[in-house]
C-alpha cells in the first residue's frame, strides 16, 4: 500500500515503513494499518481486485492490457495478477503494469511477507528476483516468463500520476485505510486516476467510505457496492464511461543503424512482440571499441538533468547484468580533479535519485586503495559498469541487413525503405532512424553536431586496471589490456587513426592517472576513431520525427554516453511506436523529445 508522502512526520527514507506484529503480519509503521487481510491476504486480493476488475474476462481478446495500482506494498496484488495472467492471458498478449509506492519496503521484507503463499510460486519469485531499489523515480522492471513488464513509481502519488503517460484498463485502489491515510483518497487523486483511465476501465477497492464513493463519482466513475471480504461487509467496484477500443498497432519495425542505439531498439521492440529488421550500412559506429563505460552525466544540482541519467543508468545496469558475459567490470570511480569535487560528490551521493550505497564518496586513502595509485578522492558509482560493445550488440541486435537506405517512402499504413538504386529493401509499419551522425542523410533537419573521438588501447598488461573517469577515462578490456581516451574534436568527421591523437590520450591519462600512464609509456597502442553524434543542449533525441508522416521516429544524439542512455530511451521510443505506457516520466520524455 502507498500514501501521499508530503507529510514531514512520516519518518526518514532510510527507516523501514514496515513493522512486524506479534502474529507475523506486516503493518505500516507510518499509518498503523496492515498491508493485507489477516484472514487471507491472497484470497482478499483475488476477490477485491482481480474479480473486482472483472479479470480475466476484461482482457479477453486483447493484445495489450494495462493495470494501474495505487499501493505496491509487498507486491502481493501484482504477484496474484501475474499468476492469473500467465494462466489466462490471450495468446501473444502483453501486460503492462504501473504501480506507485511512496514508501518502498526491502526485498527481504517482501520475501517474508509473500512466503505465506507458496502457491504464488514463480509469480512471487519473479518480483523478488527483480525487486527495485528505493531510489526516487520510475523503475522499469522486467518480468521474464510472464509476457509482462512493471513500471514502479517510487514517489508521491500525485507526482506519479501526473508523470505517467499510460491509460489503465483496470485500477487496483489499495492505499491504506481512508480513516488512517485520508490524503491518499482525496478527490484530486481520484480525478487523476480518471485522467489516466482508458474508456470502459474498471476500478476496485476494499473500502466503501463515503468520501471515496463521492470522489469516484465526481471523477466520472459509476460505482456499486459488492459483498466484502473477511470482516469487511462491503467493497466497491467502479466503471469509467466509454466503450473499450482495440487500436490497430504496428506489427513490424525497421531500424536504420548498427550501433548501440539500433541494438537497444531491436531488443526493446522484440520484447514487445514486434517483428524487427535492422538495416546497417556499417558506417563505423562509435560503439565499435573493445570496451565502453556505462556512467551517468551526474549533476550536483538535482532536477531533471540529474533525474534522467540516474534512471537511465539504473535501467542500463539491470539489462547489462542480465548479459553477464558482456560485463567487464562493476563499479567505476569518478576521480576528484578539483577543490570543489568533494562537495559536489557529497551532493550527488546524497540525492534520493540513488539508493543508499549506489553513490559513495571516498576520501583520499580509500580512493587510493580502490584505484591502486595515489588519488585525492573519488565518487564510487556502484551501478556504473564497463561492458564489451560487441557482446552487447550481438546479443541484442541480431542479424542485420547490410545495405544503405537511400530513401524513405511513406505508404498507406507504413514505410518503404529503398537503396541507392531505388530497390526496395524492406517494408515496415514503422521506422526508427538510429544512424548516429548519418541521421541528416535521411532527416535533413536533424540537429546533429559531429564530434570526432579517437580512443587508444593496449594489449594485455600485467595488472588489472580499476575503471575510472577523470575528464578522460581508463577501463579494462576483455583481453587484459587498457582502453583510454578519448579525444574530442567538434566538427571533424574524418576517422583515420592518428599518432598525434594517441599522444593526446597519453597526455590526458598522465593528468588523471600518472602512475598508470608511466607504466604504459612504452607500450604499443592500437586505437579507433569514430564520430559521435551530439546535440546543442547535449541531450538525446528520442521520439517522433517532427513534421514527418506518422510512423517515423528517431533515437540519436547520444554523444559519448550511448551505452548508458540508449537502453532506456529505446524502450521509450518503442512505447511511442506502439502507443503503450512509456518508462519515462512525462517531464523526462519532454527533455529528450525531438520537438524541443
Amino acid at each position: 500500500m502507498t500514501s501521499d508522502s508530503s507529510d514531514p512526520s512520516l519518518g526518514s527514507p532510510q527507516e523501514s515503513p514496515l513493522i512486524w506484529r506479534e502474529d507475523g503480519m506486516p503493518q505500516s509503521r507510518l499509518y498503523g494499518d496492515v498491508y493485507f487481510s489477516s484472514a487471507d491476504g491472497l484470497a482478499e486480493t483475488r476477490a477485491v481486485f482481480l474479480e473486482g476488475c472483472g479479470l480475466p474476462g476484461a482482457w479477453s481478446g486483447r493484445d495489450r492490457f494495462v493495470v494501474g495500482e495505487l499501493g505496491f506494498g509487498t507486491g502481493l496484488n501484482i504477484a496474484a495478477l501475474l499468476d492469473l495472467w500467465r494462466r489466462e492471458k490471450p495468446a501473444g498478449a502483453r501486460l503492462h503494469i504501473f504501480s506507485i509506492e511512496a514508501h518502498p519496503i526491502t526485498r527481504d521484507e517482501a520475501a517474508r511477507a509473500l512466503a505465506v503463499w507458496p502457491e504464488l510460486g514463480e509469480a512471487a519469485q519473479v518480483l523478488l528476483d527483480h525487486w527495485p531499489s528505493a531510489a526516487r523515480g520510475f523503475h522499469r522492471i522486467d518480468l521474464p516468463g510472464f509476457d509482462a513488464v512493471l513500471d514502479l513509481a517510487v514517489m508521491d502519488v500525485t507526482e506519479a500520476l501526473e508523470a505517467w503517460s499510460g491509460a489503465a484498463d483496470a485500477w487496483f485502489l489499495d492505499g491504506f485505510s481512508p480513516a488512517l491515510n485520508p490524503a491518499m483518497w482525496r478527490d484530486e487523486i481520484l480525478a487523476a486516476v480518471a485522467a489516466r483511465s482508458a474508456p470502459g476501465a474498471r476500478a476496485a477497492t476494499f473500502t466503501v467510505a463515503g468520501a471515496v464513493r463521492r470522489g469516484l463519482a465526481a471523477a466520472g466513475f459509476s460505482w456499486e457496492k459488492r459483498p466484502g471480504f473477511g470482516r469487511k461487509k462491503e467493497r466497491l467496484e467502479a466503471t469509467f464511461p466509454g466503450a473499450r477500443t482495440a487500436p490497430v498497432r504496428p506489427r513490424s519495425l525497421a531500424i536504420v543503424g548498427g550501433g548501440i542505439a539500433a541494438a537497444s531498439l531491436a531488443r526493446a521492440a522484440r520484447a514487445e512482440g514486434l517483428a524487427v529488421t535492422v538495416v546497417d550500412a556499417g558506417r563505423n559506429p562509435a560503439s565499435g571499441n573493445p570496451a565502453a563505460l556505462v556512467t551517468p552525466a551526474v549533476d550536483a544540482g538535482g532536477g531533471l538533468r540529474a533525474a534522467f541519467p540516474a534512471q537511465a543508468l539504473a535501467r542500463a545496469t539491470a539489462l547489462y547484468d542480465a548479459l553477464p558475459d558482456a560485463v567487464l567490470a562493476r563499479g567505476v570511480l569518478r576521480l576528484a580533479t578539483g577543490p570543489r569535487d568533494p562537495e559536489r560528490f557529497a551532493a550527488i551521493a546524497g540525492q534520493d535519485l540513488f539508493a543508499a550505497g549506489e553513490m559513495a564518496v571516498l576520501d583520499g586513502e580509500a580512493a587510493t586503495t580502490a584505484l591502486g595509485e595515489p588519488a585525492a578522492g573519488a565518487l564510487r558509482m556502484g551501478l556504473a559498469r564497463v561492458v564489451e560493445p560487441a557482446a552487447v550488440i550481438a546479443a541484442w541486435r541480431g542479424e542485420a541487413l547490410a545495405a544503405e537506405v537511400a530513401r524513405l517512402e511513406p505508404i498507406e499504413g507504413g514505410w518503404r525503405l529503398l537503396d541507392t538504386d531505388g530497390v526496395e529493401l524492406v517494408v515496415a509499419d514503422a521506422v526508427v532512424l538510429a544512424g548516429g551522425t548519418d541521421l541528416p542523410r535521411l532527416w535533413p533537419e536533424a540537429p546533429i553536431r559531429p564530434v570526432r573521438g579517437q580512443t587508444s588501447w593496449t594489449g594485455p598488461i600485467d595488472e588489472l586496471v580499476a575503471p575510472a573517469a577523470f575528464g578522460g577515462y581508463a577501463a579494462p578490456t576483455r583481453d587484459g589490456g587498457v582502453l583510454f581516451g578519448a579525444t574530442h574534436d567538434r566538427g571533424e568527421t574524418a576517422t583515420d587513426l592518428r599518432d598525434a591523437d594517441h599522444d593526446r590520450n597519453r597526455t590526458a591519462l598522465a593528468k588523471g592517472r600518472p602512475d598508470l600512464a608511466a607504466r604504459l609509456a612504452e607500450t604499443p597502442l592500437d586505437g579507433r576513431a569514430a564520430v559521435r553524434a551530439t546535440t546543442a543542449d547535449h541531450l538525446p533525441l528520442a521520439g517522433a520525427v517532427p513534421g514527418a508522416p506518422a510512423g517515423l521516429f528517431v533515437l540519436g544524439g547520444l554523444g559519448g554516453r550511448g551505452f548508458t542512455t540508449a537502453p532506456l530511451l529505446a524502450e521509450h521510443v518503442v512505447a511511442l511506436v506502439l502507443g503503450t505506457p512509456s518508462p519515462l516520466p512525462r517531464e523526462l520524455a519532454g527533455l529528450v523529445t525531438p520537438e524541443r
